[in-house]
């Protein structure tokens, strides 16, 4: 067998380690995040290192970022050579700020909803959903007040 030839993993050994149909590694692919190469018979050959491309690319989308912000942080990754420990580092400090910022931002969502959906409370002067003719309104779409808006800076 000629080793050059036999270099790198099918498509369907990716997914197979992966989870990932098909299909969804051929967009994956169409997206750059993963380069495959091409046999002596024009199937894709991935390397190994597009099993952790791919798994960090999975759990990225669990995560909530999209596409765009997968790729520009996979931007700084090496095309030609295995990402090092230290690649993968810098990587995940970039996407730890951000998931950081995420859950203090859902901390404080919860605690406000903690005393306002559902409390039961009679007192329109202290709900965070009570709005007036409207007027929380001028500061944008959505729940104002939950969303750090305060009754003080109407007009």
């Amino acid at each position: 067998m000629n080793p050059v030839t036999n270099r790198g993993l099918s498509i369907g050994q990716i997914s197979d380690r992966t989870g990932l149909a098909p299909s969804a590694i051929r967009y994956y692919e169409d997206e750059n995040l993963v380069t495959p190469f091409r046999n002596a018979g024009g199937q894709r050959r991935f390397e190994r290192a597009d099993i952790r491309r791919l798994s960090f690319v999975m759990i990225a989308q669990q995560l909530g970022f999209s596409i765009k912000q997968i790729k520009a942080a996979m931007g700084s990754l090496p095309d030609n050579r295995t990402p090092t420990k230290a690649d993968w580092e810098r990587l995940s400090r970039q996407f730890r700020a951000d998931l950081d910022s995420r859950i203090s931002q859902m901390q404080a969502l919860r605690d406000k909803l903690d005393g306002c959906i559902g409390c039961g409370c009679l007192s329109l002067s202290h709900c965070k959903l009570y709005n007036p003719k409207d007027r929380i309104r001028t500061k944008g779409q959505g729940p104002r007040y939950l969303m750090g808006n305060s009754s003080d800076e109407l007009p």
